[in-house]
């Protein structure tokens, strides 16, 4: 957790827009005094982040301070000049069976979060245990071990896919690479996992330039199901997608969820979608976790200032509500050149905001419930 600049009281005292240092020799404060409610505009430092909580019994995926920079060079020599943050500190973990969505704009590492997980980029720094077995330090036989328990559904079913190798040798493909059936076994196993996806095994003979984009991503399912994974990390699967085809493809993840007791890390931008299919939510900022609570109550009720602006533009189905926007003033700032403190307090629309948000790291805090914000203007026991 970040400290609060010195001399600075973070948890009260102080009323907003007040930048002035306190008297480090200033009197004690009365007794109980650190138990009391910040003063409107304070900045409270208060609450449990998810780095001071043990997991849960039944969590499948722990994530602790995860971290993947990128290294900017330049100049004749590639001098290292810089890094471009990524992932800057992401900590989560998932139950079994649970489904967490993954929120934020372009660019906000939802997806490196995800391929550092699977170690398709390999961390900076930071933790990934997977039933109790870090990710990070695996070496290639237990990483092979480990990807036939977690698998990863891709964005672009087209580009996943080789185009010179029919579906039927794209699925069997893994089959082998894992040693599970070879054959005729293979071949009624792949037979079996087109159905189950709503294909028909006579598809199995045709290339992946013959179907149209469900049919691509039901395929991509498929190859992600024939290792029979507890895990699957699905990044943006219905992006691509036309809306009605969206729905038949979240229906089927749930279908499967059910009926093989998935797990999910679902990672979209379309806030709707999410709501549909998480049970719980994270939202990203600038390669951080800015809010974190269950899916009803981030969505009944948001704290973080980022996550409010997001679910402001998020359409609704209905002509005759009108929902109030809040208009994000300025660019996402450079992860090479994030600013100091709060990483979005330059387009903070927050009443409350002043000089600490531009000095203080805000920790994702519990602000009751379960329900975790990184911001220093909300409260303890704002939720809850």
């Amino acid at each position: 957790m970040a400290a609060a600049p010195e001399g600075r009281n973070p948890a009260g005292g102080q009323g907003a827009g007040d930048g002035n240092l306190i008297d480090i020799d200033r009197k004690p404060e009365p007794a109980g005094r650190e138990q009391l409610p910040p003063a409107k505009g304070d900045s409270d430092l208060r609450g449990q982040t998810p780095d001071d909580l043990e997991p849960p019994a039944d969590a499948l995926l722990v994530v602790r301070k995860m971290k993947k920079y990128f290294p900017i060079r330049k100049g004749f020599f590639q001098r290292h000049t810089g890094d471009v943050k990524a992932v800057d500190g992401v900590s989560f973990f998932l139950r079994r069976g649970e489904t967490l969505g993954l929120v934020g704009e372009s660019g906000c590492g939802k997806t490196t979060t995800g391929r550092a997980i699977m170690r398709m980029e390999p961390p900076t720094s930071g933790e990934a245990h997977f039933d109790g077995r870090n990710i990070v330090t695996m070496d290639a036989g237990e990483l092979r071990r480990f990807r036939r328990k977690a698998q990863y559904v891709f964005q672009d079913p087209f580009s996943s896919l080789n185009p010179r190798m029919t579906i039927g040798e794209t699925i069997r493909e893994v089959l082998k690479v894992h040693g599970l059936a070879v054959g005729a076994k293979a071949d009624a196993r792949v037979a079996e996992l087109l159905r189950v996806v709503g294909l028909r095994p006579e598809h199995s003979e045709r290339y992946p330039h013959e179907f149209s984009g469900g049919q691509r991503q039901r395929i991509g399912i498929a190859r992600a199901l024939a290792v029979e994974p507890e895990l699957i990390i699905c990044d943006e699967p219905v992006s691509a997608l036309d809306v009605s085809v969206q729905a038949q493809v979240i229906n089927l993840l749930q279908d499967l969820q059910r009926e093989f007791g998935l797990t999910y890390l679902f990672i979209a931008h379309d806030l709707s979608v999410v709501e549909h299919i998480s049970d719980r939510v994270a939202v990203m900022y600038l390669g951080r976790i800015v809010e974190l609570a269950d899916s009803d109550e981030l969505y009944r009720n948001p704290l973080m200032p980022y996550t409010q602006a997001l679910l402001s533009a998020a359409p609704v189905p209905d002509p005759r509500h009108k929902r109030e926007r809040i208009v994000l003033h300025g660019d996402v700032p450079s992860p090479a050149n994030p600013p100091s403190g709060c990483p979005f307090h330059p387009r903070c629309q927050h009443p409350l905001k002043d000089a600490d948000c531009a000095k203080i790291v805000p920790p994702l805090a519990d602000k009751g419930g379960g329900h975790f914000a990184a911001c220093i203007k909300v409260p303890l026991g704002a939720s809850g």
